[in-house]
């Protein structure tokens, strides 16, 4: 059973030979739990009926240091705790424990420079006043959760030379390496790329033909990969009608005018011409400057929200140009008027279908 989990123990080092690249070099010291399983059977020179000691639980210490990635040694002492059976003449028996110690050296080669580890070494044993030899195999895992500190685990079969005692132990412990230390993923080469045509952004022209890089996917472009553009007509047209003799603009139209107002900032080389006019009831010359008085008032108005007067002209036509010839109320209502219209042509984005 001993032999069979430092087997399992070692073949998981073996094949665990990890990619990463320990780095570290110095010395280290450590403390560590420790526990030895063993069955001494009739140790001579005790109680006629025999003395049969078993395990140890106990802990220990070491000092080390790390050569290379791959090797490092060290000095161990184990302070012990051996349980023991005695069989007395009259047939009974007794029990107790007794303190033993260990000294040691070791060898140590890790795995790919990673985590896992094997191990060889020699062993002084000194318990039941047994002075006894013995050569060491195992193997181990050590994670380091800073640069410095390590927690290690390991298990090692014991083989005793003085006699022939197959004993088993096991460590958990901490340990130190003194000096600046990194661990660190070993590099991983990146496949070598290569090269051909790209298209960065992604318009149908090669990065090498492109003029205009990093185009909107949205766009449509052309032969050198710029945008496409077109030139459309925009139009806006304004239509003010006032009551009878009034050229007070009614509040109604002023989200129309504002309208107005709005095409005209965003389309800056625009200009307007506001249209007075009236209806056939009346005086001619009165109704001329009705009509006029009725264009500037709609010119105050986009003045107000903003558009300079330099952009604004006005005329009044009076009853000259009636939208209507009718003499009806209708009719009037609907020849009392200011009107306009502006034209521009903008230039467009040709979007991609």
């Amino acid at each position: 059973m001993k032999l069979k989990s430092l087997t399992i123990a070692l073949a998981l080092a073996a094949t665990s030979a990890s990619t990463f690249a320990a780095e570290k070099q110095g010395f280290y010291i450590g403390a560590f739990g420790d526990y030895y399983d063993n069955s001494w059977e009739n140790v001579r020179d005790y109680a006629p009926g025999g003395l049969d000691v078993d395990d140890s639980t106990g802990w220990g210490l070491e000092l080390g240091y790390r050569f290379s990635d791959y090797w490092s040694a060290r000095l161990e002492y184990a302070d012990m705790d051996f349980d023991w059976t005695a069989e007395l003449n009259d047939g009974t028996s007794m029990s107790g424990s007794e303190s033993g110690k260990r000294y040691g050296i070791d060898g140590l080669y890790h795995f790919g420079g990673g985590p896992f580890y094997g191990i060889f070494g020699l062993k002084n044993l000194d318990a039941v006043d047994e002075d006894l030899m013995f050569a060491n195999v195992g193997a181990g895992y050590q994670h380091y959760f800073t640069d410095n500190f390590a927690f290690n685990a390991e298990t090692s079969l014991y083989q005793g030379l003085d006699r022939g005692y197959t004993d088993v132990g096991a460590k958990l412990g901490l340990s130190y390496i003194f000096g600046n230390q990194s661990s660190s993923a070993a590099p991983v080469e990146p496949a070598p790329v290569v090269s051909g045509p790209t298209d960065s952004d992604n318009d149908g022209v090669m990065d090498a033909d492109d003029q205009c890089a990093n185009t909107p996917m949205t766009d449509a472009v052309d032969s050198k990969g710029c945008t496409l553009y077109e030139e459309k007509e925009a139009t806006i047209t304004l239509l003010v009608t006032f009551p009878h003799d009034v050229a007070e603009v009614p509040n109604k139209y002023f989200s129309d005018i504002a309208d107005v107002a709005v095409f005209m900032k965003e389309n800056e080389g625009t200009s307007v011409v506001l249209e007075g006019h009236a209806s056939a009831v009346g005086d001619a010359d009165y109704n001329m400057k009705l009509s006029e008085k009725r264009a500037k008032d709609v010119a105050e108005e986009l003045v107000k929200d903003g558009i300079s007067s330099d952009r604004i002209s006005t005329v009044g036509y009076g009853e000259e140009r009636l939208k209507n010839k009718a003499y009806t109320l209708e009719a009037h209502a609907e020849n009392r008027r200011v009107e306009a219209q502006i034209s521009t042509v903008e230039r467009v984005k040709v979007m991609r279908k």
